[in-house]
């Protein structure tokens, strides 16, 4: 039966959580923190899929008994609440399975942390830009409506206002998760406001996001940092252009994909306060350097499964907004609505979760479950 061959793979899970328990009560696990936090995630995925097994034997013994109860009662009542039973079950079951069987398929780890957001006006001029930062401020919208932080690193406007490129940090539960999916090229056609014959124009923007990385993710040696202050410029009043509350970090790095040494430059203006600069300037760079060094992981993945949704490839065109329609369209999941402003003020949800539910679709075929 297929519910014996599902439960045939949760076989051991139970002795896993039970040891994963004690390591994690350990103090020589929790003194080795990449250990300890791997432990940790492993502890609750493991307890997830047990409280859902657990729901899926009880509700398999329940429909077994009422079935037996059905077939030797001779009481009409007790055969109704018995015939009750069977129909709740029968209903339960397959949600139960399914449930299982996306459990069962191997989360990526990077889901659960925060991203890093960087937007580029492609081509397309001036337009380009502005197209850049309506999607910054449809993604600002979007992380107000899910309760995310968003803290801006650095940007550069564009001479008829948006910005050629903004980077910012996304901080919250499952952020990576969720935003993973509005990696790629993004397409505008509309009548640019230069436009004088009304005669509409297509312009694109790259989004890229990435998993921030923790301090233990990527190696970095700190000593090797060349670190310069300077003074910020523009608007924030007199301490901004009197204490040099900017910073800029060079650091040389061999690429392991090619075995060359790059020269990594970062500037943070972000705050008035200079350590904090640092942090974040030094965030970026372990973030930076977990994105390349896990490139070719996904470029791996995007080579062996060209149909998944989520691959990392920042080349591809995913999306075009067609402002004289009214329409948005998702190229990878044929996904067309008509209600372009509203997705432009962050109403993205619904199409996110189309992504999600084709991606698992493919993981779920390819895994045979």
């Amino acid at each position: 039966m297929a519910e014996n061959v599902l439960l045939s793979r949760l076989d051991g899970l139970d002795s896993r959580f039970e040891e994963v328990s004690t390591l994690i009560t350990d103090p020589s696990v929790i003194s080795d923190q990449p250990r300890y936090v791997r432990l940790t995630k492993e502890y609750h995925d493991l307890e997830e899929i047990l409280k859902v097994k657990s729901e899926y034997v009880t509700t398999l013994r329940n429909l077994a008994e009422s079935k037996e109860m059905l077939a030797s009662e001779s009481d009409e009542e007790m055969r109704l609440l018995a015939k009750e039973e069977i129909d709740a079950c029968t209903e339960r079951l397959p949600k139960l399975e399914e449930q299982i069987k996306l459990l069962l398929i191997p989360a990526d780890p990077d889901d659960s942390k925060n991203a890093v957001l960087e937007i580029r006006g492609g081509t397309g001029g001036d337009e380009a830009a502005l197209f850049a930062g309506d999607l910054f401020r449809m993604y600002q919208k979007y992380a107000e409506s899910k309760g995310w932080q968003l803290a801006v690193s650095s940007y550069s406007e564009g001479a008829a206002g948006g910005f050629k490129e903004i980077v910012c940090t996304l901080t919250g539960a499952g952020v990576y998760g969720t935003m993973k999916y509005e990696s790629g090229v993004h397409r505008v056609q509309r009548v640019p406001a230069t436009e004088t014959q009304g005669r509409v124009h297509t312009s694109a923007a790259t989004v890229a996001v990435l998993p921030e990385a923790q301090e233990f993710d990527v190696e970095i040696h700190e000593g090797e940092i060349k670190w310069d202050t300077f003074r910020s410029g523009g608007a924030g009043g007199q301490n901004v252009n009197k204490v040099e509350s900017g910073v800029r970090l060079r650091y040389n790095w061999k690429n392991p994909n090619t075995g060359q040494v790059e020269e990594i430059l970062i500037e943070c203006t972000e705050t008035r306060d200079q350590p904090k600069n640092k942090e974040r300037a030094l965030s970026r760079l372990r973030t930076f350097i977990y994105d390349k060094e896990h490139q070719k992981y996904l470029d791996d993945i995007a080579s062996k499964r060209k149909t998944m949704v989520s691959t990392g490839d920042r080349s591809a065109k995913i999306r075009t907004y067609n402002y004289p329609q009214g329409r948005i369209t998702d190229h990878r999941i044929n996904y067309t609505v008509y209600n372009l402003a509203a997705f432009m003020d962050g109403d993205i949800q619904e199409c996110i979760d189309r992504l999600i539910v084709a991606e698992n679709a493919e993981k779920l075929k390819a895994a045979e479950l």
